[in-house]
């Protein structure tokens, strides 16, 4: 197949959907099909074979984060003659988003799919746009959402039929990954991974911290994630309190990221909504990390209460003081919880979920028309993700 992967987010830029394109392009190439990715650029990106950079992107807001998305309404030109290569599938993610996506979905003749990532309480411009989106949603030949939440946050504006196919993760980069020898020095590390902004939910851990701190003094805190705007403020309580060995890593390579993961205790994911799927916690998983994450849809069906990890309510510092202090007190519930977190993390690799993308395609190929349907439900047919998938409410308790 010919398969063309469009992202609006901003290609030189580290993120989530863009890391997941880069995955599925891979994927696809070693199973031997040809593969472009099309996306706007901030910088040069020449040596990276096979991909298309189209639009400047700009900085906006976006639901307590900072989408970087290209908004120039001149792409026309441009898209035509790309999409002139005569594509088998056109595969957009986030597809109503400005304006590459769109302009892509307006011109592209063949067969297109969508891949719904976000979830969020609400949005504004789907709400106050939809009757414009629906043109160009109407035009979705197949729909993919990464997780239930992000199929109930399209599907609220946009009934349809929706596959479930998750997120994937590299399971052996984080696995076999060596933890740093300055880490293992007999104190108790605790590891957050994420952008330092509100959504996160990292100033209720910070908090809890210095109530684990008090307890358990032998234990650190480590910050891995580059600065929303934050960090500053958060940076200002830790000393206003007087709470030491808390450690901030703006920048963290792509080698160093999985040794993180290994040489923690405990990796905590304290968010407070809006997390559509928990990347971050089967990256630890991987690592046979436990995991504490808050009990919220998108990391309550990636991680088991009790089993790979333990969830508590969101905004709850008491709550996640006292479930660290019991993890970090029970070393063999540590290590049962890591063991299980890699064979869970297992049903997530890249090979499995790019096999059911392209089982999908291969499909709406064969069927020639529309999947559509009345309400955002999965059909038992299709495609099935992992375990983890299916949508389990973890509870919290201790």
């Amino acid at each position: 197949m010919r398969i063309a992967l469009v992202s609006p987010y901003d290609y030189s830029y580290p993120g989530g959907v863009t890391v997941h394109i880069q995955h599925l392009r891979d994927n696809f190439l070693q199973a031997g099909h040809e593969v472009k990715i099309i996306a706007p650029s901030s910088k040069p990106i020449d040596d990276c074979e096979g991909v298309i950079p189209c639009g400047r992107p700009y900085s906006v807001p976006a639901s307590g984060s900072i989408a970087r998305i290209a908004l120039s309404l001149r792409l026309s030109t441009k898209v035509k003659t790309i999409l002139a290569e005569d594509f088998d599938i056109v595969h957009l993610h986030e597809p109503l988003m400005p304006t590459l996506p769109i302009t892509t979905l307006r011109f592209s003749e063949t067969v297109n799919v969508g891949t719904f990532h976000a979830h969020n309480d609400r949005s504004l411009a789907y709400f106050y746009g939809r009757r414009i989106l629906k043109r160009w949603f109407r035009k979705l030949d197949g729909k993919i959402a990464v997780s239930k939440p992000a199929m109930d946050f399209a599907g609220k504006y946009f009934p349809g039929y929706y596959n479930i196919i998750p997120n994937g993760i590299d399971v052996e980069r984080f696995s076999n990954a060596l933890p740093f020898e300055n880490l293992m020095d007999g104190k108790l590390t605790i590891l957050f991974v994420g952008r330092l902004e509100k959504r996160k939910g990292l100033k209720y851990l910070i908090r809890a911290f210095a109530k684990v701190k008090k307890e358990m003094p032998n234990t650190r805190l480590i910050i891995v994630g580059p600065d929303g705007g934050l960090r500053r403020g958060y940076e200002n309580t830790i000393e206003k309190n007087d709470i030491p060995d808390v450690h901030f890593l703006d920048y963290v390579s792509s080698e160093d990221l999985p040794r993180y993961y290994k040489s923690a205790d405990v990796f905590c994911a304290p968010a407070t909504g809006q997390e559509s799927f928990g990347i971050v916690l089967l990256e630890a998983m991987a690592a046979g990390t436990p995991v504490i994450a808050s009990d919220i849809e998108g990391y309550s069906q990636v991680v088991s209460h009790g089993k790979e990890g333990l969830l508590v309510p969101p905004k709850d510092e008491n709550a996640l003081a006292m479930t660290i202090v019991h993890l970090l007190a029970d070393r063999d519930m540590r290590s049962e919880m890591g063991r299980r977190g890699v064979e869970s993390a297992k049903g997530y690799s890249w090979t499995m979920v790019a096999k059911m993308v392209s089982s999908y395609y291969e499909r709406l190929l064969s069927e020639g028309t529309t999947i559509s349907g009345d309400t955002t439900e999965v059909s038992p047919a299709d495609v099935q993700a992992p375990e983890k998938a299916q949508f389990k409410i973890g509870r919290w308790r201790l």
